[in-house]
Order: C-alpha cells, then structure tokens, then sequence
C-alpha cells in the first residue's frame, strides 16, 4: 500500500459568532477558483448525527451497522463510528487519500499549528489566540494585536488565499 502524502492543515478559529464560517466559505471559493483541492473538517464538541433520520443508511447504523456509506454518480459519503475523535495528522490522511491538496478545519483552537483566527468587534475585541501563536488575524477591529501575526480584514479572502499558497501549496497564483 501506498504511504499517504501529508498535506497542509489550516485551521480557522475564532469565538462562537465571530464569522468563522463565512469567512472560511469566502476562503474555500477562492482556493478552489485556483484549483486547490479543498477538503474540510468542522470540529464539534458534542456527539452529532448529519444522517437523515428515517433513511436507509440512518436506518441501517440504527440497526448495528459501525460504518455506512451512501453512494451515487456525484457523491459518496461514509458515516463511521470511532473509539475516540480523529487527530488533526489522521483527518488530513483521509483528505489526501481522497485527493485533497489542503486540509482546512473550522475549529480546532487548541489542536491547530497553523491557526488564523477570526475576529469580529461586535462579537468580541478579545482574541482567543496567544500574541504571535496564529499564522494570521482575520478581523474588523483596527485596535487587534496579535503579535507577529499577520492581520487581514473580514472581505480579504483573497490575500489570505494567496499567504496558504505561499506558504503551504505548490499551485501557483497570479500577480
């Protein structure tokens, strides 16, 4: 069997409604304009169920199934109980093996190495991240300090795509 190449893993962080997922969704577009393949994780804290109740394949976990997929021409999910959560190292082998160039996470505050964080002022003027411990800010606050971190507004998905390709990704991008 083929050793599974590593890919990047960033993760977007950030207090509850502080715009996480719309400023991860404006990142995901512009990565993928680019033809990077993107691959996802949102992180829960909680135990979670996004397969229909009453459908076959919620159906057939019900009835003792550990792993059920759902197949089609477009699509293929696969629903698996685990012993304990996924590492960030384990997540990121199954968005290689699925041909993903990039991991990006929502989440993961903690867990994270290559964090950006987002930061909304009428949400909160307190980050969450240690000064200099995020590879960015991604904030409305004029007054955020981060360190060393890079820091980018809310609507600069572009130029937070264009640092993840500098930093981790060999597709190149236009000047």
């Amino acid at each position: 069997m083929a050793a599974t190449r590593d890919i990047p893993v960033v993760s977007i962080v950030g207090k509850g409604d502080s715009g996480k997922t719309t400023f991860l969704e404006k990142l995901i577009r512009e990565l993928a304009s680019r033809g990077v393949r993107v691959a996802t994780v949102k992180h829960h804290v909680h135990d979670y169920d996004i397969d229909t109740p009453g459908k076959d394949s919620w159906r057939h976990a019900r009835a003792g199934a550990v792993t059920t997929m759902v197949s089609s021409p477009e699509k293929f999910a696969l629903i698996s109980q685990v012993q304990q959560e996924m590492t960030l190292p384990e997540l990121a082998a199954v968005a290689a093996d699925s041909g993903c160039d990039i991991l990006l996470t929502e989440g993961f505050k903690r867990e994270g190495r290559n964090r950006i964080e987002v930061s909304r002022l009428a949400r909160s003027d307190e980050l969450i991240c240690e000064p200099g411990s995020a590879l960015a800010l991604v904030t409305d606050n004029p007054d955020a300090y981060c360190g060393d971190s890079l820091i980018f507004g809310l609507d600069d998905a572009v130029l937070v795509a264009d640092l993840i390709q500098d930093r981790f990704l060999e597709v190149p991008h236009g000047d």
